[in-house]
């Protein structure tokens, strides 16, 4: 009788478990759509951190290049920026296993943010400046006209908030962008993902997770804060962080105060516009 238990829930696990990965990869394979991230003939450098997110990402490319419509190359690249207790043997051992063309950067970019940024201080700004240059290079060096980031939806959220509180601006993560010197492309494929999803994913997978203990282990960074307030509101309000990330893709300028985007000098009588002043006279 045991036997029989373990073997139904085994095949639970298993049918659940592949409903995600369809999912994840149908998510995915429409981000790639939505925004034309990957064409013929591109080199694809997925930069991985060892993190639940970029180990998903390379997996979810790699299941998705074998039957893609077009051909593209993808190869791992991890920045070791000599973080005290890395453990620099998981990632290689990791991606020789799974067969993937891969190069591993090595920069020791932690001193130089401990030199720089006083103590207690966050290093999320120089430490993303260095990471990001050394990346553009490598990506160079590699061949690389893609540069495939971790980021997901929830990602995207957090940081319109921190936009929006902090920055005065309405802003955040676009999905595709070029980047400074016009050199590359850079691509954001978990750009529908639910966070939760991607966890469960990476657990699922039993990836070899490579905790930070430079930007992770910080205490009372302001993204944290903006993200334990999503989840306070997701508890409380299921379906509110997809509600919010949906309305980053309806955006109405109309209704809104930048006069750059929206001719409100010039408007006049007789001219339509969309949803007018009847936009929230009924509560939905």
């Amino acid at each position: 009788m045991n036997d029989i238990v373990q073997t139904i829930q085994f095949e639970s696990r298993s049918t659940n478990f592949n409903r995600l990965k369809g999912k994840l990869e149908s998510s995915v394979g429409k981000a790639i759509g939505d925004f034309n991230m990957i064409e013929d003939g591109d080199t694809v450098m997925v930069c991985l951190s060892g993190g639940k997110d970029s180990y998903t990402l390379l997996d979810i490319l790699l299941t998705l290049r074998k039957r893609a419509p077009v051909d593209f190359k993808i190869v791992a690249m991890n920045l070791d920026q000599k973080q005290p207790g890395f453990p620099a043997d998981v990632l290689p051992n990791y991606l020789k296993r799974i067969g993937v063309d891969f190069h591993i950067e090595t920069q020791d970019t932690y001193s130089i943010v401990k030199e720089k940024i006083p103590e207690g201080k966050t290093t999320c700004s120089l430490c993303s400046r260095l990471r990001r240059g050394i990346i553009y290079r490598v990506a160079g060096e590699l061949g690389a006209n893609k540069i495939a980031l971790g980021h997901h939806r929830d990602d995207m959220v957090e940081t319109l908030f921190l936009n929006l509180f902090f920055g005065g601006k309405l802003k955040a993560m676009p999905p595709k962008l070029v980047t400074d010197k016009g050199d590359h492309i850079v691509i954001r494929p978990l750009a529908y993902c639910a966070e939760k999803d991607i966890a469960r994913y990476a657990r699922g997978m039993a990836f070899p997770i490579i905790p930070c203990n430079l930007c992770g282990s910080q205490e009372n960074l302001q993204r944290q804060n903006i993200k334990e307030m999503l989840n306070n509101w997701e508890r409380q309000y299921p379906g509110r962080t997809q509600s919010i990330f949906t309305a980053m893709q309806n955006i109405k300028p109309s209704h809104l105060l930048d006069a750059s985007l929206f001719d409100f000098v010039h408007l006049e009588l007789g001219d339509a516009v969309t949803e007018g002043d009847i936009a929230f006279d009924r509560e939905r």
